[in-house]
């Protein structure tokens, strides 16, 4: 890079004494209409001067290039080719920006048709054209050409532009000229250069910056404009004078003069020795001087090249990998990326790379309302355009997406920062959408293939289906939101989740259709917000699928179950959620005739007990069957077709409460069926006893009756816990036998439920069920009634007082705004003695 800084720095430098435009031997005058004020009031952000610069710039390099393939000449005068930018106070104080450039140059008729032309913009009529609303005709447009070298004018007053043709043919001693303007003139000058041929050959462009655009003498400043817009913008090195201040070791007199002395003679080396040993422990001790120096260097701005539009073949996971953290800056590696071109169907090509990150941004769940996908980065020609895509911004579920797309050209306008057409940007969403997919499908396709073929030696096979696996880790729960946001894409995006079932992890929905049982016409499932999938695997709903083999997906997640109802069904094959009434296996119809006729006569036999539990049970269930999904646990609670299971009635009663579906919804929370297993010891035992109540004709056991209804009770709650659901009556006032019927005597703590436990509890340890808790509480203090003017403010162990009498100047305040009050405060000890003020900068 230094061994080019002194060439560079030469073609920069010394502009000042060229600028006395009245005063030049030679100098033409031209008549234009300066139409900059209206300019400024349509470009609001005048950052995009330079982006224009460099991308002229960047077409003189382009020019000089292609002719030098059919005239060799045009290359002499300068060996470089690149663009620099020097920020530089003049000698009469004004701040001036160069821009230069190494490439075909201009001589002084074409400064005077291309600046003198384009400063013009074409006539008045572009500029009215371009302040209309009207956005519908291609008259507004300038996706053409741009800004350009009018864009100079956005943070200048005067600009100058030297420019050296490049030698040909036609014209074997170009001569170099100089072309002048200000913003405020109507005219302008081109003049001979006269410092002479200094640029060697190239253009020169000198913008002495207006008092309000001293922002753009930072390099810092200049750094970020070059890499936001222009990093891409050419394929030609473009590099910034810097300074920076090193501190260098300083060789003073004394350390020269050692260096000069002899080296001791052979014979005298024994004494020398430690003579020497000495002097180096010294100089160890001693601290060098230093200076500080002010180093000029040039760093390229643009080292990194745009690797999209090389073929993808020839670019390698490394070029990929240090491309994805040079533009998003991102450390973490890329999980994925596709490399394609394509073409929108409306005669607009492009390049574009996506990216997979290795991460989701924790703003992605955070607001679930925004959908803009901040990193897109949409290309012009190379030049950066913009990343907001406005309305057809990708969904919300693809909006973590990375990526990079360079259109050939685009209508744009005045700034060149917003398409005037929205057309193709409707057209880029879907396809961007479209490449997500694909790119998913076939890492996901390719996992799947090697899962199946179970080649372990296969070292391939491995690294997709380890690359897979942390795509999902991280993505699957986007594939749900995805599949219940895009209609149009919800089968390709449904195939990608995966879920936990009884019987393993990871598994597809395409998956479990390969194993279901014969007959299975559903894909059961059991959804429970917040549990893990261990315990939802030990649910009294799972139990008899486990025993039989088939499998169930386990839903713990909370869009889980918002997946599964918009999906319905998944080719062809409803869900089924075996949390509620009317569960089937498939192989019903294969049952032989014995065991319907067992499940009829359970149900005869059990009547008596169905009957006791409908009567107890009617304020939480519709109806009490007996159950054919029970292997071991006594009970349990499910939903009927059309009421909330325990999942949708947690999501429901935070949506309804305080709504107008209150009737709707306490309507839905009945539609519960108690279902017994009548193989269980427990059912079998409270069958005997609802037997052996006296029958209505004779006298009733009424102890016998309650101690059987507690026990019910206990069994009902134990069911609705079991299955998920909440216990009623918590929180609910319990009037216990021991406690008196005044309403403070009653016991808030405890609900029922756990009264009931907790006599349970009492029989079983031997206590007495009305020996009384002591209940004594230390009682709070007596009310406070002094008043709060009077109160001592204690602040640690200092004691401020306040005299009454400044407290009526707040009053005079509020009565006379205009009134001046005085506010004193004097800090007083223990005893009431006046303290020394002490000044406490720390306040």
């Amino acid at each position: 890079m230094r061994v080019v800084s002194t060439l560079l720095l030469t073609v920069t430098v010394l502009t000042t004494c060229l600028f006395a435009l009245a005063t030049q031997d030679g100098a033409k005058k031209f008549d234009y209409q300066s139409d900059v004020a209206r300019l400024r009031k349509i470009v609001i952000n005048r950052d995009v001067f330079l982006r224009e610069l460099i991308s002229n710039a960047n077409d003189a390099l382009e020019k000089l290039r292609l002719t030098s393939l059919t005239d060799p000449e045009v290359l002499h005068g300068a060996e470089q080719m690149n663009i620099t930018l020097r920020a530089y106070k003049d000698e009469d104080g004004s701040s001036r920006l160069v821009i230069t450039d190494t490439g075909i140059g201009m001589s002084p008729e074409e400064l005077t048709a291309n600046l003198g032309t384009l400063a013009k913009s074409g006539t008045t009529e572009f500029l009215a054209k371009a302040e209309s609303t009207d956005t519908t005709g291609t008259g507004n447009l300038i996706g053409a050409f741009g800004l350009g070298f009018y864009s100079s004018f956005l943070v200048s007053d005067r600009v100058y532009v030297a420019s050296l043709a490049a030698p040909s043919s036609a014209n074997p001693n170009p001569t170099q000229h100089v072309f002048s303007s200000s913003a405020d003139e109507s005219t302008f000058e081109v003049y001979p250069d006269p410092r002479g041929n200094s640029l060697g050959r190239g253009t020169e462009i000198t913008l002495v910056l207006r008092d309000d655009a001293l922002e753009y003498m930072d390099t810092t400043k200049i750094m970020d404009l070059v890499n936001k817009h222009s990093s891409f913008a050419t394929s030609f090195p473009v590099y910034l004078f810097t300074q920076r201040t090193e501190e260098v070791p300083v060789e003073d007199e004394e350390s020269e003069a050692e260096e000069s002395t002899p080296l001791p003679s052979s014979e005298d080396e024994d004494e020398e020795e430690a003579v020497v040993e000495e002097v180096s422990e010294q100089e160890e001790e001693k601290t060098p001087k230093t200076q500080s120096i002010t180093v000029d260097e040039w760093v390229q701005l643009n080292s990194q090249l745009p690797i999209w539009t090389r073929d993808p073949k020839t670019v390698s996971d490394e070029e990929y990998e240090r491309f994805y953290e040079a533009t998003f800056k991102d450390h973490e590696k890329p999980l994925a990326w596709a490399h394609f071109t394509g073409d929108s169907g409306s005669g607009v090509s492009f390049r574009a790379i996506i990216y997979i990150p290795s991460h989701l941004d924790n703003s992605y769940w955070q607001n679930p309302m925004e959908t803009s996908a901040k990193d897109i980065r949409l290309m012009v020609k190379r030049v950066f355009i913009t990343n907001d895509l406005g309305e057809d911004a990708l969904p919300k579920w693809a909006s973590w997406i990375k990526v990079v797309v360079d259109a050939e050209d685009l209508p744009l306008n005045v700034s060149r920062e917003t398409l005037q057409s929205n057309k193709f940007l409707k057209q880029l969403k879907s396809i961007i959408t479209r490449r997500i997919i694909q790119t998913l499908s076939k890492l996901h396709d390719a996992a799947m293939k090697d899962k199946k073929d179970g080649d372990e030696d296969d070292v391939e096979s491995d690294v997709d289906g380890d690359k897979w696996a942390e795509i999902s880790k991280v993505y699957n729960n986007v594939f749900k939101l995805g599949a219940v946001e895009d209609i149009k894409n919800r089968d390709k995006l449904g195939a990608l989740v995966t879920f936990s079932t009884n019987q393993g992890k990871d598994v597809s929905l395409d998956d479990y259709l390969e194993n279901r049982k014969k007959g299975q016409k559903q894909i059961f499932y059991l959804a429970d917000m917040g549990k893990s999938t261990e315990d939802l695997a030990k649910s009294v709903f799972v139990e008899k699928l486990h025993a039989r083999g088939y499998q169930v997906l386990l839903l713990s997640e909370p869009l889980d179950e918002i997946f599964v109802q918009n999906l319905k069904n998944w080719k062809r094959l409803p869900f089924q959620d075996v949390a509620k009434a009317g569960l089937k296996f498939g192989d019903e119809e294969e049952d032989p005739a014995e065991e319907k006729e067992k499940q009829k006569a359970l149900t005869e036999q059990y009547k008596p007990l169905l009957d006791w539990l409908k009567k107890e049970s009617k304020d939480v269930v519709r109806d009490v069957v007996i159950s054919n999904r029970l292997v071991t646990s006594p009970c349990a609670i499910v939903a009927d077709t059309h009421g909330y299971t325990a999942n949708i009635e947690k999501m429901m009663n935070a949506q309804v409460a305080g709504g107008s579906n209150k009737f709707m919804h306490e309507y839905a929370k009945k539609m519960k069926l108690l279902e017994i297993n009548p193989r269980s010891p427990l059912i079998e035992g409270l069958l005997k006893r609802v037997e052996q109540l006296p029958s209505e004709e004779e006298e009733r056991d009424l102890e016998a009756e309650d101690e059987l209804r507690e026990v019910t009770s206990v069994l009902i709650d134990g069911a609705l816990v079991r299955s998920g659901f909440g216990v009623p009556d918590s929180n609910e006032y319990v009037l216990s036998p021991l406690q008196s019927s005044d309403p403070s005597q009653r016991d808030f703590k405890r609900n029922r439920f756990f009264t009931r436990v907790d006599r349970i509890l009492r029989r079983s340890l031997g206590v007495s069920e009305t020996a009384p808790t002591d209940s004594t509480v230390k009682p709070a203090p007596p009310v406070d009634s002094k008043p709060v003017e009077e109160e001592e403010l204690s602040f640690d162990d200092t004691h401020v007082r306040i005299d009454p009498e400044m407290m009526g100047l707040f009053d005079q305040q509020e009565a006379a705004p205009q009134a001046q009050a005085h506010w004193e405060v004097e800090e007083i000890d223990d005893e009431g003695n006046a303290v020394k003020p002490v000044s406490h900068d720390e306040l």
